[in-house]
Protein backbone atom coordinates (compact mmCIF):
# COMPACT_ATOMS: atom_id res chain seq x y z
CA UNK A 1 0.00 0.00 0.00
CA UNK A 2 1.04 3.66 -0.81
CA UNK A 3 1.99 5.96 1.97
CA UNK A 4 -1.03 8.18 1.01
CA UNK A 5 -3.81 4.98 1.52
CA UNK A 6 -2.24 4.28 5.13
CA UNK A 7 -2.38 7.47 6.37
CA UNK A 8 -6.12 7.36 5.61
CA UNK A 9 -6.59 3.84 6.76
CA UNK A 10 -5.64 5.66 10.34
CA UNK A 11 -7.40 9.21 9.77
CA UNK A 12 -10.33 6.62 9.85
CA UNK A 13 -9.65 5.56 13.21
CA UNK A 14 -9.72 9.12 14.57
CA UNK A 15 -12.67 10.13 12.09
CA UNK A 16 -15.00 7.24 12.42
CA UNK A 17 -14.58 5.75 15.20
CA UNK A 18 -12.79 7.89 17.74
CA UNK A 19 -14.69 10.79 16.80
CA UNK A 20 -17.44 9.67 14.88
CA UNK A 21 -18.37 6.91 17.76
CA UNK A 22 -18.35 3.76 15.54
CA UNK A 23 -16.69 0.82 17.03
CA UNK A 24 -17.79 -1.60 14.54
CA UNK A 25 -15.45 0.12 11.85
CA UNK A 26 -12.49 -1.28 14.00
CA UNK A 27 -13.06 -5.02 12.52
CA UNK A 28 -12.67 -3.33 9.02
CA UNK A 29 -9.28 -1.46 10.27
CA UNK A 30 -7.06 -3.50 12.12
CA UNK A 31 -5.69 -7.20 11.84
CA UNK A 32 -7.10 -10.10 14.01
CA UNK A 33 -3.68 -10.47 15.81
CA UNK A 34 -3.60 -6.06 16.32
CA UNK A 35 -0.78 -5.82 18.71
CA UNK A 36 -1.51 -2.62 21.67
CA UNK A 37 2.19 -1.54 22.92
CA UNK A 38 0.80 0.31 25.57
CA UNK A 39 -2.81 -1.80 26.59
CA UNK A 40 -5.29 -0.17 28.91
CA UNK A 41 -6.02 -1.53 32.42
CA UNK A 42 -8.24 -4.52 31.44
CA UNK A 43 -7.24 -4.42 27.14
CA UNK A 44 -7.77 -7.85 26.52
CA UNK A 45 -5.35 -8.90 23.52
CA UNK A 46 -5.68 -8.42 19.59
CA UNK A 47 -9.09 -6.60 17.81
CA UNK A 48 -11.14 -7.32 20.33
CA UNK A 49 -8.91 -5.59 22.77
CA UNK A 50 -8.77 -2.47 20.79
CA UNK A 51 -12.19 -2.37 20.85
CA UNK A 52 -12.42 -2.86 24.15
CA UNK A 53 -9.85 0.24 24.77
CA UNK A 54 -11.68 2.51 22.47
CA UNK A 55 -15.15 1.44 24.57
CA UNK A 56 -13.62 2.82 27.57
CA UNK A 57 -11.71 5.85 26.18
CA UNK A 58 -15.41 7.09 24.59
CA UNK A 59 -17.29 6.14 27.74
CA UNK A 60 -15.07 6.94 29.79
CA UNK A 61 -13.64 10.01 28.24
CA UNK A 62 -15.95 11.47 25.22
CA UNK A 63 -12.74 12.25 23.68
CA UNK A 64 -12.86 14.93 20.73
CA UNK A 65 -9.19 14.22 18.68
CA UNK A 66 -8.16 16.95 16.40
CA UNK A 67 -5.33 15.99 14.23
CA UNK A 68 -2.26 18.20 13.46
CA UNK A 69 0.21 16.28 11.60
CA UNK A 70 -0.06 12.82 9.94
CA UNK A 71 3.19 11.42 8.31
CA UNK A 72 3.70 8.13 6.73
CA UNK A 73 7.04 6.17 5.83
CA UNK A 74 7.03 2.69 4.55
CA UNK A 75 4.82 1.13 6.80
CA UNK A 76 4.86 3.09 9.77
CA UNK A 77 1.87 6.29 10.16
CA UNK A 78 2.72 8.58 13.29
CA UNK A 79 -0.07 10.78 14.27
CA UNK A 80 0.03 14.12 16.15
CA UNK A 81 -3.19 15.02 18.19
CA UNK A 82 -4.77 16.52 20.94
CA UNK A 83 -7.80 15.50 22.49
CA UNK A 84 -10.53 17.28 24.00
CA UNK A 85 -11.92 15.31 26.46
CA UNK A 86 -15.04 15.33 29.39
CA UNK A 87 -14.60 12.88 32.29
CA UNK A 88 -18.20 12.21 31.37
CA UNK A 89 -17.80 8.24 32.75
CA UNK A 90 -16.03 5.68 34.93
CA UNK A 91 -12.45 5.64 33.58
CA UNK A 92 -10.02 3.10 34.84
CA UNK A 93 -12.42 2.87 37.92
CA UNK A 94 -12.35 6.61 38.45
CA UNK A 95 -15.93 8.15 38.69
CA UNK A 96 -16.61 10.83 36.16
CA UNK A 97 -15.67 14.32 37.72
CA UNK A 98 -17.17 16.26 34.49
CA UNK A 99 -14.07 18.24 34.14
CA UNK A 100 -12.49 18.52 30.72
CA UNK A 101 -8.82 18.17 29.58
CA UNK A 102 -6.99 18.85 26.24
CA UNK A 103 -4.29 16.80 26.06
CA UNK A 104 -1.54 15.87 23.59
CA UNK A 105 0.05 12.89 22.29
CA UNK A 106 1.62 11.07 19.15
CA UNK A 107 0.41 7.99 17.89
CA UNK A 108 2.53 4.89 15.59
CA UNK A 109 0.98 2.72 13.46
CA UNK A 110 2.71 0.22 11.92
CA UNK A 111 0.50 -1.20 8.56
CA UNK A 112 0.33 -4.98 7.82
CA UNK A 113 -1.40 -5.14 4.02
CA UNK A 114 -4.17 -3.01 4.55
CA UNK A 115 -4.90 -3.00 7.83
CA UNK A 116 -3.36 -1.50 11.24
CA UNK A 117 -1.51 -4.29 12.86
CA UNK A 118 0.53 -2.26 16.18
CA UNK A 119 0.41 0.49 18.31
CA UNK A 120 2.64 2.45 20.18
CA UNK A 121 1.94 5.69 21.59
CA UNK A 122 3.06 8.92 24.24
CA UNK A 123 0.48 10.84 26.19
CA UNK A 124 0.82 13.59 28.39
CA UNK A 125 -0.98 11.69 31.27
CA UNK A 126 -0.11 13.79 33.81
CA UNK A 127 -0.93 17.13 32.15
CA UNK A 128 -4.35 14.78 31.93
CA UNK A 129 -5.22 13.85 35.62
CA UNK A 130 -3.87 17.32 36.87
CA UNK A 131 -6.37 19.37 34.16
CA UNK A 132 -9.34 16.47 35.95
CA UNK A 133 -8.24 17.19 39.10
CA UNK A 134 -7.31 13.66 40.23
CA UNK A 135 -3.96 14.94 40.68
CA UNK A 136 -2.16 18.20 42.57
CA UNK A 137 -1.19 20.94 39.85
CA UNK A 138 2.21 21.27 39.20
Amino acid sequence: MSTETNKALVRRLYDEVLNGRHVEVVDELATPDYEEHDPLPGQGPGREGLKSRVTMLLEGLSPRFTLHDVIAEADRVVVRWTNDATHSGTFLGIPPTGRTASVAGIDIYRIDGDRIAEHWHVVDQLSMLQQLELLPPA
